[in-house]
């Protein structure tokens, strides 16, 4: 079914004397299949594109359009009525005809669909055409009816039209014909609701990403003002200490490692190294305030366990919703003994002629959990040669595997250790290698200490 209005158009003589019979409106299926062959090829590559973007990838009922049978006796190629009002409603497309010498204009069903118009009132004249768009828009689709009706070329425009249901977007497609003017309309509107959508959201994806770029530098920032020199070496009469800090790959995943290396008054060194919980600027934070913390608790000599106790309180009273694993101790030269706790963290590894071995570790509850809990100590003693290996979690931890497989890894790459020989630094970038490199998603604190030969300050008579 098509609609007909009828009445004169405004004069628009050919330009070149082409004949101008008028093509009658019942001719309108004929009329379409012709224009399907020479504006479709165009129109429907777009218009397709959105139609199919509704449909699963998966042959089904639900999800591939109805065939449309063809009526018996009816020629191959030649499209039916109803094959033309079905490719209509998937690509929202309507069709008409203009009759520029009747003034007799001819609209598919569907157009009256695309411009909310009841087919009672007739269909649109092409004069009129312009009328309905937007006032923005009603330049550019006036301009493309006069070339098409009299430079005799096709073109398309895209405009608005405000209804019922709010702005609509369509874009026409004319072509000259023989005694007037064939269109066709399509409705693009979920087409470019979508592409703002994907606009505004690759929008906000680059701003989040800006913001998270802005957090990770100031966060570096922060942790390298904080810290010692990540990859410093501290070399002693008695030991050597080695560090080596490697922030999480993925900039949201920068944490709270931290660790401490420093000679007391007293002659011992203090050798510390923790975790705070959680990721970012507020991690960074914490971890700031129980690194110095406990530097300055150490100014008591009090023995570690009670330095634990005492951060556990802090960690309770000041640091609200916020755990800490760690492990600290003292190492005095001239006995060579390491005193020892632990607050939840993970016991260090100890490589003793080749071999490496965690050491047990005494009782310790993660700081923040509970309140009243006694820390253990624990002592051993080293030997020359040996070298104490502390770590943070992140160092064997990743989620491809358990955290057991990642100890043994560390245990056998720390025996391996030796092999390069009096460089330390060395050996602990091949660590780190061995065991899988970097971790992606969090920090990774290592702090080797490694007891010289023959170097051991005289015991005090």
């Amino acid at each position: 079914m098509v609609g007909v209005a009828g009445g004169p158009q405004p004069p628009l003589p050919p330009p070149d004397g082409r004949d101008t019979g008028a093509l009658p409106c019942a001719a309108l299926d004929s009329a379409i299949g012709s224009v399907m062959d020479h504006v479709m090829d165009h129109v429907m590559d777009h218009a397709m594109d959105g139609v199919m973007d509704g449909f699963d990838e998966t042959p089904g009922p639900s999800c591939l359009p109805q065939r449309v049978p063809l009526p018996a006796g009816a020629p191959r190629g030649v499209p039916t009525s109803e094959q033309l009002a079905h490719t209509q409603r998937l690509g929202e497309i309507g069709w008409s005809q203009w009759d520029l010498t009747t003034g007799e204009t001819c609209w598919s069903d569907h157009m009256y669909k695309i411009f909310g118009r009841d087919a009672a009132q007739g269909p649109i004249r092409l004069h009129d055409l312009p009328t309905l768009a937007e006032p923005a828009d009603r330049q550019a689709l006036d301009g493309l009816v006069s070339r098409v009706v009299r430079g005799a070329v096709p073109g398309q425009a895209e405009f608005r039209i405000r209804g019922d249901d709010g702005v609509r977007s369509l874009r026409a497609v004319l072509e000259p014909a023989a005694s007037g003017v064939h269109g066709v309309i399509q409705d693009v509107t979920a087409r470019r609701e979508a592409e703002r959508a994907v606009a505004e959201s690759q929008r906000q994806l680059l701003e989040v990403r800006e913001r998270a770029e802005e957090e990770r530098h100031v966060t570096l920032a922060l942790r390298d003002a904080i810290l010692p020199q990540p990859g410093a070496s501290i070399s002693l009469p008695y030991a050597r200490i080695s560090v080596r800090y490697v922030p999480a790959e993925k900039s949201a995943s920068l944490g709270g490692d931290w660790y401490e290396a420093a000679p007391l008054p007293d002659g011992r060194m203090f050798l510390a190294i923790g975790d705070v919980s959680g990721h970012g600027l507020p991690a960074i934070a914490e971890m700031a305030q129980l690194r110095h913390a406990l530097v300055g608790l150490t100014m008591t000599t009090a023995s570690p366990d009670l330095l634990l106790a005492w951060l556990n309180a802090l960690v309770l009273n000041r640091l609200d919703d916020t755990t800490a694993t760690v492990v600290c101790g003292y190492f005095d030269p001239p006995t060579r003994l390491f005193t020892w706790a632990q607050a939840g963290h993970l016991a260090p590894i100890l490589v003793r002629h080749g071999t490496a071995e965690q050491l047990t570790p005494p009782h310790g509850v993660v700081l923040g959990a509970i309140s009243g809990q006694p820390y253990g100590v624990a002592e051993i003693r080293l030997e020359p040669g040996d070298l104490l290996l502390m770590f943070t979690d992140g160092l064997i931890e990743r989620r491809s595997r358990d955290i057991s497989e990642g100890l043994a890894l560390t245990l056998k790459a720390a025996g391996a250790i030796a092999r390069h020989g009096d460089c330390l630094d060395a050996g602990l970038d091949g660590l780190i290698e061995e065991i899988g490199g970097p971790n992606p998603e969090d920090d990774t604190c290592l702090l080797a200490v490694s007891v010289l030969e023959d170097s051991r300050p005289p015991i005090p008579r």
